[in-house]
């Protein structure tokens, strides 16, 4: 009776177990089916996008959800068999921050770029080829990755680490990431051909309207904050500065995104920089971090700021400016297309600044012709004109008893040579202009007798003879300027003048400056700081200081002595002395 029961429960046993098999089996069949199903979803979404950056992070994150893995990231190789980008995801911006760099290609990620077959690893520390973890970086085990080809070249790995429950990687999960890093070549492939048509049509737009803001007259500083910008945001850099070369010095003038209002206004050496080796050479420099190379460094302190790009603006021997890109220390640097790409637009801006300079040589060149053209017509015909009319009026002089008349006269010749001398002044205002930039001595002393009549109540006479803007170098024109400063402001305050005349003119080899008024005159006594301190001044530069009363001279206002006879009667002019300020230096030799 027993045996006939255990034969009976034999083949009860093994059904069971042929039941629990096919049920395993079939489980592994669903769990396949819905991998399966994972990786077909996961190659469609990464293929639904054509921003580059979108695409690596979404195979990324597809891989580590068909894998069930913590960590993942995605190294880009460059040309040079280095890492040029590198995209993680499951560390926080926190942890990113606190980690000391991000991977060279050593270690392992090396051993992937140099031997590009799956590499799966229980425990990544114990291989032979493990570089360890930067500062700050968290603990990884488990290790799985994958090289990832776009036609047939490798363009990158991907790593995996840290399967969930603390398992190892299997041979399936090998399997399924190597199926997704095919698929995801293809999608590679389509993001980069999209990315570069884009960047190209960026590039040529920035390109044109840089090229005709330039052309047509923009101010070129304007231009070259807006091209900065645009490279910035094209190369993906943190921050960009344009520094122009003044003397030996590199002075940063345009500055913009992180640290931008920082880096304003600072001044780097041309000797031992990356920008002074980009004037020197011409030639663009690439740099992993700014903070290794100790000018560079000072250039940048208090900024977290490491690779950087440095492109002059102009061949070698010409460079005007130089343009600088920089990343966060804690990204990547510029890879070679970035390189091209900055390298591209600032040489074509170069040569827009150049065609921009010429156009504006031609047009000062046009200026000039038309000012010498006007300057010639005022010295031939007006003057020759008006000396005749002059000489005509003196003979008529001796013809004229009545002394009313003779008087009248005599007043309209002084008036004529008071004219002539006018348009002389003029006239070399119009052959020696100023540089274009800061006004010269004739503009500036214009501007501070505009200024005095706010504070006399009157337009101060003014006049400016010989070629001052030429002839008087910047030392000297600051002392005169010092001089009519002092000489006007002591009219306003103590000579109560309802004239003021002021004259300023180079002649004889010595620059004059002269002011007159009708005033009160010289009190016998007082301060006199203001007067001793033009004395002294005079006497460094080895000139002559003279103040005296006008009437004392026989001497009027700078109309001259007729004028003071004609206007004696307002303002009881005749009955004031009036003062004659005259401060007069050498002129250093031509």
């Amino acid at each position: 009776m027993a045996d006939d029961d255990n034969r009976l429960l034999l083949p009860g046993m093994r059904l069971d177990e042929l039941l629990a098999e096919l049920q395993t089996r079939l489980e592994a069949v669903l769990a396949t089916r819905d991998r399966v199903h994972a990786l077909l979803e996961a190659v469609v979404s990464i293929g639904a996008d054509l921003d580059l950056e979108t695409v690596l992070r979404r195979i990324v994150e597809a891989a580590m959800t068909l894998v069930d893995a913590r960590y993942g990231a995605l190294g880009v190789i460059g040309d040079e068999g280095v890492l040029v980008r590198f995209v993680p995801v499951g560390v926080t911006e926190e942890e990113i921050e606190g980690i000391a760099h991000w991977p060279h290609g050593k270690g392992l990620l090396g051993l992937l770029m140099k031997d590009p077959r799956p590499l799966r690893l229980a425990d990544l520390s114990g291989h032979p080829e493990s570089y360890g973890f930067p500062d700050g970086h968290p603990p990884m085990k488990a290790f799985l990755g994958v090289p990832i080809r776009v036609r047939d070249a490798v363009f990158g790995n991907l790593y995996l680490t840290e399967k969930s429950g603390g398992r190892p990687f299997e041979e399936e999960d090998e399997e399924i990431v190597t199926a997704l890093a095919t698929a995801a070549g293809v999608a590679i492939e389509n993001a980069r051909l999209y990315e570069e048509a884009r960047r190209r049509e960026t590039w040529l737009a920035a390109s044109s309207d840089v090229t005709t803001s330039l052309l047509s007259g923009t101010d070129p500083h304007e231009v070259l904050e807006e091209l900065a910008g645009r490279v910035c945001e094209m190369a993906g850099a943190d921050t960009v500065t344009v520094s122009f070369l003044h003397g030996g010095d590199l002075h940063v003038e345009i500055a913009q995104g992180l640290g931008g209002k920082e880096l304003l206004g600072r001044v780097e050496p041309v000797e031992g920089t990356l920008a002074g080796r980009a004037v020197r050479t011409g030639a663009p420099q690439n740099v992993l971090d700014l903070r290794s190379r100790p000018e560079d460094a000072r250039v940048v302190a208090g900024l977290p700021l490491g690779p950087a790009l440095v492109v002059p603006l102009g061949a070698q021997g010409r460079v005007q400016a130089v343009l600088r890109l920089a990343r966060r220390g804690t990204r990547l640097p510029f890879g070679e297309p970035d390189l091209r790409m900055v390298e591209a637009l600032v040489g074509q801006a170069a040569v827009a600044l150049e065609l921009a300079e010429a156009r504006r040589d031609a047009e000062r060149l046009g200026l000039l012709e038309d000012r010498d053209r006007i300057a010639k017509d005022l010295h031939d015909v007006v003057i020759q004109r008006l000396f005749a009319t002059a000489m005509g009026l003196m003979s008529t002089v001796r013809l004229v008893d009545d002394p009313t008349v003779a008087r009248r006269l005599g007043h309209a010749v002084d008036e004529l040579d008071e004219t002539i001398r006018q348009i002389r002044s003029t006239i070399f205002a119009l052959q020696l202009p100023g540089s274009g930039g800061e006004p010269g001595l004739r503009g500036q002393v214009a501007e501070l007798a505009e200024s005095a009549k706010a504070h006399l109540g009157f337009a101060p006479g003014l006049r400016m003879e010989g070629p001052l803007d030429h002839a008087v170098p910047p030392e000297l024109a600051e002392q005169a300027l010092a001089v009519l400063r002092e000489a006007l402001s002591n009219a306003v305050r103590h000579a109560r003048a309802s004239v003021v005349d002021v004259l300023v003119g180079v002649a004889d080899g010595e620059l004059v400056v002269e002011v007159r008024d009708d005033g009160v005159g010289v009190p016998a006594s007082g301060r006199r700081s203001g007067l001793r301190n033009l004395q002294e001044r005079a006497e460094r530069l080895g000139g002559r200081f003279s103040v005296a009363p006008l009437r004392a001279a026989g001497d009027g206002p700078a109309g001259g002595q007729e004028r003071g006879q004609e206007g004696g009667q307002e303002g009881g002019r005749g009955e004031r002395p009036g003062t004659r300020l005259r401060w007069q230096v050498p002129l250093p030799p031509a």
